[in-house]
């Protein structure tokens, strides 16, 4: 049988068509607590449109422009919305046990997709070139010196900080967004605990 073959199969007896949207959710999953995710990606979309945006103009665009700090402002909000729902999801999952019953790998792509969002921001704080960027850098650089990676990762150096921030970053995130969803689709979102040992009908 041919790889093809095989992936086709395992997506048609995984995912398959008729749950990809489907019409009816757990009882559960209209408590308000399960919206944090769809929150998190909200933000995100708005975080890549408004990037496109700012890196298709330059930094001299977005610091000497009315419609571009209008933009950078977007951006700076929409980091901030991304980042306040994706620590509320990621504490309500955490006390939610989202781990359990087969999903600690879905749990560790999204902490995964945490750090990595982080990383995203940090070079996206130093791409700014205002003095709060450089001095952040220049702190920062002593920190990447002593766990020996300043070479590989030279906070100083704006093209390599904004390579990062606005190409291989996003990108590292879209995919880890893309999977942590795919894994939520193959096993569905956790249940609440029991209370008093009885178990949660759908």
């Amino acid at each position: 049988m041919s790889m093809t073959r095989r992936t086709q199969e395992a997506l048609a007896s995984n995912l398959p068509y008729e749950e990809l949207l489907p019409s009816e959710q757990p009882a559960y999953v209209h408590s308000y607590v399960y919206l944090f995710g769809v929150a998190t990606i909200a933000g995100f979309i708005v975080l890549i449109a408004t990037g496109i945006i700012l890196a298709a103009f330059g930094p001299q665009w977005w610091h000497f422009s009315a419609v571009g700090h209008f933009f950078n402002g977007l951006h700076f909000w929409a980091v901030q919305a991304f980042f306040f729902f994706m620590v509320v999801h990621l504490w309500a999952t955490f006390f939610q046990g989202a781990w359990r019953d087969g999903r600690g790998t879905t749990w560790a792509v999204g902490v995964i997709t945490f750090l990595v969002s982080i990383l995203t921001a940090f070079t996206g704080y130093l791409s700014q070139q205002n003095f709060d960027a450089q001095w952040i850098a220049v702190q920062a650089k002593d920190a990447m010196n002593s766990v020996g990676v300043g070479a590989f990762f030279n906070v100083l150096n704006f093209g390599q900080m904004y390579g990062f921030h606005i190409v291989i970053l996003p990108i590292a995130v879209a995919i880890l967004i893309a999977i942590h969803l795919t894994m939520v689709r193959l096993r569905g979102v956790v249940k609440p605990y029991p209370i008093d040992g009885t178990e949660v009908q759908r």
